[in-house]
């Protein structure tokens, strides 16, 4: 006799949390119970998911009684100490967070790309990657499976809600402060002094200006000179795609775009390819929309992708001067695909394992 199993949502009140319950409310329902849960703080406010109202529950470990599965959505910290425990208590824990995504007892998941790793939990917790590594990942993936990737380099072009609330809330305020003067941006440090004084000491979570800039610099500093989301593509890419030694080299920068990352990626591949071969393979893939007629001027951009599911991969090029290597465009929505969409996808290939023979 089969069953619905029980899912928790932690972190329910967060950004990313909000875009699961609309996930949640629109993917096909293998849910049973769904119980909201987030900080003391948020107790007891109602939100909306699957039509119903339900109400947000403390996290405590009480609240994991007759929970199956947990998807976490909280800071590192929080969940480097939570997940553990919700897994004792015999929840599958499907973890948003950095937490555990370099643990070599904890799978880090794709499903198109890796989606047999589920099973492999010994820690009893899946890991979901950084949304920038994410959005590269389906169409590597299936581009990986036949002609081997052997070198990656990546730019990426990080919305501010990779930040967080406080980065969206950051760049309308700086977008505000840009249409009261619209002769901003014409002489060196203009609008640096004009957020100054507009903002005052008014903490952001950018270490320059956002509104008609880019900013080169996204996480915290590594040694180097390196970045923590720098980091994450080389080490995370390589666990995804199972190969150690893959070469990587990453620059994230920030740009004023509300949600949706963009990353130019340079792959170099084992095996000859041509770009009609990977623009079949990239349009084969099931969660991966080409959008590639420079011409007609069709390509990704974040403006046309936010609020999609896909990766949406263009400027589809070999490289001139490089055997065997492709550049791509490629865009994805970072707080769907990026972080609540795949953490929804993980945890419904572990509900299936409470359906019986």
């Amino acid at each position: 006799m089969t069953r619905k199993p029980t899912l928790a949502v932690v972190g329910a009140t967060g950004a990313v949390g909000s875009v699961m319950l609309g996930i949640l409310s629109t993917r096909k329902d293998v849910w049973g119970e769904i119980r909201l849960i987030a900080s003391a703080r948020s107790a007891g406010r109602r939100l909306r998911v699957r039509g119903e109202e339900v109400e947000v529950q403390a996290l405590t470990p009480e609240a994991f009684d007759g929970v199956d599965v947990a998807m976490f959505d909280v800071p590192d910290e929080v969940s480097a100490h939570w997940a553990p425990v919700a897994a004792s208590l015999g929840v599958v824990v499907v973890d948003n967070s950095g937490a555990f995504r370099m643990d070599p007892q904890v799978p880090l998941v794709v499903p198109e790309v890796n989606p047999a790793q589920i099973r492999n939990r010994p820690r009893g917790i899946i890991a979901n990657p950084n949304c920038t590594t994410l959005t590269m990942m389906d169409a590597l993936g299936a581009l990986h499976r036949r002609w081997g990737l052997t070198e990656l380099v990546v730019s990426s072009y990080q919305a501010a809600s990779g930040a967080g609330r406080p980065g969206v809330d950051r760049l309308f305020q700086e977008l505000r402060v840009v249409a009261a003067n619209d002769s901003l941006g014409q002489a060196p440090g203009d609008i640096r002094r004009a957020m100054a004084e507009s903002l005052g000491d008014e903490p952001s979570p950018f270490p320059a200006p956002l509104a008609l800039n880019v900013v080169p610099w996204a996480g915290s500093g590594k040694d180097g000179g390196w970045t923590s989301e720098e980091l994450k593509v080389r080490n995370e890419s390589r666990k995804i795609l199972q190969i150690p030694d893959l070469r990587v080299s990453a620059t994230c920068v920030r740009v004023p775009v509300v949600t949706t990352h963009s990353l130019s990626v340079h792959a170099v591949f084992q095996h000859e390819i041509t770009v009609d071969q990977a623009r079949r393979a990239l349009t084969e893939a099931p969660s991966v929309v080409v959008v590639d007629d420079p011409e007609h001027g069709e390509f990704p951009t974040p403006a046309d992708v936010v609020g999609s599911d896909p990766t949406f991969v263009g400027r589809i090029r070999q490289a001139l001067d490089f055997p065997n290597t492709l550049e791509l465009f490629i865009c994805g929505d970072n707080l769907r695909k990026g972080a609540a969409l795949n953490t929804a996808q993980i945890a419904e290939l572990v509900a299936e394992e409470f359906q019986a023979d």
